[in-house]
Parts: C-alpha cells; sequence; structure tokens
C-alpha cells in the first residue's frame, strides 16, 4: 500500500522581526506535516507564535526562512500571480469576526467576493454558491442582504467559515477561531466545522490557546513556546502521556470534568520571557521545575520518542544521566 504525500508540509520555518536594535523570533526553526482531511492544532501561551505560524504558512505573513509545501508546491517560491491563484484553495477563519468582516458589504457581497477574486462561475451560479454557503453554516440564505453589524457573534463566524468554504478549499487555518465567543457558542461552531470538514474533506490548521478546544477537533496537536515547536505528536497520546514540562504544566490547568477528580496543578515560576532576548539553550529552562545545566546552554533537539510523539526536551535523551539542578 503506498502512502500519500502530505498536503501540507512546513520545514525550518522561522519568522524574524525587527524591534528597535533587537530581532523578535517569532517563529524559529518550526517544523511539522498535515495529511489531507486531518486537523493539527497549534497550541501554547499567547505570544509562542502559533498565530504568526499560520499566517506565514499561508504567506500573509513572509516567512523570513524556510520551506513551505503545499499541494506539492513549494509556496515560499511562488510569484504573486501564482500565489494569488493558490489561494483558492487555502483560506483562513479569523479571530474576530466583526473585524474580518468589511461593515459596508452585505453578507451576500462578502461571500461573492473570494469567487470574483478567483473568477469563479458566472453571476447567476455565484448567486447560487452564496446561498448554499449560508445554508452549509445554518444560515438563512435570505441573510445575503443583511449587513455585519445585523448579525450576533456566533453568527458572523458562522458568516466567515461560510467565506472560508465557499471556493471549496483543501487547507483552512482556523486562527483562534471560537476564542472571542461564548463557550456555548463556541460548541456550536467546533461542531459546524467537524461537520464541514467530514462533508467537504477539508484540512484544518487550527490555532488556539484553549488544550479543551485543541482535544475537541484535533487529530495531531504540536505545542509552541515562545516561537518553537517543544512536542508534537497524536492528539491521545500528546494528552494522556506528555514528555514535555512545559505540555505538562499547560494540561495540568485544564479544569477538571468532576469535582472529585484528583489533577495535580504544576503552577509556572515566572513569566514569559522578552521574545526580544530569549534565553539561552532551552528557552523554556527559566520556569521549568525539571532544569539540567545542559538546558541553559545547549537548545535540545526533536527527539521521537515513539513513531508519532516527537519532544523537544533533553530530559528525553536517555543517553543523558543528568538531574535537575
Amino acid at each position: 500500500m503506498t502512502t500519500l504525500p502530505p498536503l501540507l508540509e512546513v520545514h525550518g520555518l522561522k519568522k524574524y522581526f525587527a524591534s528597535g536594535s533587537s530581532t523578535v523570533k517569532a517563529v524559529d526553526d518550526v517544523s511539522f506535516s498535515l495529511a489531507e482531511g486531518q486537523t493539527l492544532g497549534l497550541v501554547g501561551e499567547s505570544g509562542c507564535g502559533k498565530s504568526t505560524t499560520g499566517r506565514s504558512v499561508l504567506r500573509l505573513i513572509e516567512p523570513s526562512e524556510g520551506s513551505v509545501r503545499f499541494m506539492g508546491q513549494e509556496l515560499t517560491l511562488l510569484p504573486e500571480g501564482q500565489l494569488r491563484a493558490m489561494r483558492r484553495h487555502m483560506q483562513m477563519v479569523f479571530q474576530d469576526p466583526y473585524a474580518s468582516l468589511n461593515p459596508r458589504m452585505t453578507i451576500g457581497e462578502v461571500l461573492e467576493e473570494p469567487l470574483i477574486v478567483h473568477k469563479l462561475h458566472d453571476r447567476a451560479t455565484r448567486k447560487r454558491g452564496v446561498a448554499e454557503a449560508l445554508d452549509m453554516v445554518g444560515l438563512n440564505p435570505a441573510y445575503a442582504a443583511r449587513h455585519p453589524h445585523e448579525f450576533s457573534g456566533g453568527q458572523r463566524q458562522r458568516v466567515g467559515i461560510a467565506r472560508a468554504i465557499i471556493t471549496r478549499p483543501k487547507l483552512v487555518v482556523a486562527d483562534e477561531a471560537v476564542s472571542a465567543l461564548d463557550v456555548s457558542i463556541q460548541a456550536q461552531i467546533l461542531n459546524l466545522l467537524r461537520e464541514l470538514q467530514q462533508e467537504l474533506g477539508l484540512t484544518y490548521l487550527f490555532v488556539s490557546h484553549d488544550l479543551a478546544v485543541i482535544r475537541h477537533v484535533s487529530d495531531t496537536i504540536g505545542v509552541m513556546y515562545l516561537g518553537r515547536m517543544v512536542e508534537s505528536g497524536r492528539c491521545e497520546e500528546v494528552y494522556t502521556q506528555p514528555r514535555h514540562p512545559y505540555t505538562q504544566a499547560l494540561l495540568s490547568a485544564i479544569p477538571r470534568e468532576h469535582p472529585r477528580q484528583h489533577r495535580e496543578r504544576i503552577i509556572l515560576q515566572g513569566s514569559i520571557p522578552n521574545p526580544a532576548a530569549p534565553p539561552s539553550g532551552c528557552h523554556f529552562h527559566p520556569r521549568c521545575p525539571s532544569c539540567m545545566e545542559i538546558c541553559k546552554t545547549e537548545a535540545p533537539a526533536a527527539v521521537k520518542v515513539s513513531a508519532t510523539h516527537t519532544v523537544a526536551c533533553h530530559l528525553s535523551r536517555p543517553e543523558l544521566k543528568l538531574h535537575p539542578t
């Protein structure tokens, strides 16, 4: 049996920003792959680089270095015209459903715009496509004549999802797509995204700081800290057998499902360091309860702890017979 190549392959992705006399390494040598029809969840604290990673993959932000292969093509080398054509197959759902919609346009015009940009269909067919997209996200097609301010936050995010799927893309990057919504509405939107994935064969790169949300939607997850991927693997394996101390701390903070369920909370000391002046060695070592001397000077390489589970931590290197300091 032959194995199909991944839909998306990211290798050595870097995005640096100049900040006065220093450089902020927002994304620092991140690599991952994503199979068609699957969901990769990127998780981490605010400022870890997960949103920048998603935007760099789509070249909404130009990467500083690295390779992004999508549908067999190297996106970082595509000229503007070819990249625009490729964007039909990769779309984005933004965090703020109101700021991402033009308030001067009707919902019908918002949804029709991608079809016009990519020169898809005639006018009559586009109008039918708008009605179909609204119906698919649970909105009345008659709402096409309304403006964004006439909708609730949850409804506006449904419009944002409809805009993302109307060109029938292969890949959708969802950047904190439910974080601005009430909890009850979050569940509805997450269920909608799963239904659309099954119906349309969508592939998701799902960015969130909420580990409970990530677990609900993801097949694989990647945990980021200060621009680096510190742990990645199959969702259940990472959740049940976390190997990196940062992942363990994040998971310990998830609210218990039952009041009698016991879980030891790991309280990290300090705060995320300044990304313009990150610590030497492992970026996490100033906050790590298991820090060793090598952690302070040498950045850990990614180590496979199973066929589907990778960790960038010196503690996962059995040849190091060292002890926490």
